[in-house]
C-alpha cells in the first residue's frame, strides 16, 4: 500500500512540474552586455609603497 502511495506521488509531481520549453544548446546561452571596465580601487596610486615610506621611517 505505501508502495503504490509513494508510486502514485512521483508520477503526481512528475506531471505537475512538467513544461514543455525548447531545448537550448549550451552555446546560446551567453549573455551580451555593453559594460565599462571598473575604476582603479587604489586611483593609480602605489599604496603599497606609500603605506611603508609612511610608517616605516622610525626604523
Amino acid at each position: 500500500m505505501a508502495e503504490q502511495h509513494r508510486e502514485h506521488d512521483r508520477l503526481d509531481l512528475e506531471h505537475r512540474v512538467h513544461v514543455d520549453l525548447p531545448r537550448v544548446r549550451p552555446e546560446d546561452m551567453v549573455t551580451t552586455q555593453e559594460v565599462e571596465p571598473a575604476r582603479d580601487p587604489r586611483g593609480g596610486r602605489d599604496t603599497e609603497t606609500e603605506f611603508m615610506l609612511r610608517y616605516a621611517g622610525g626604523i
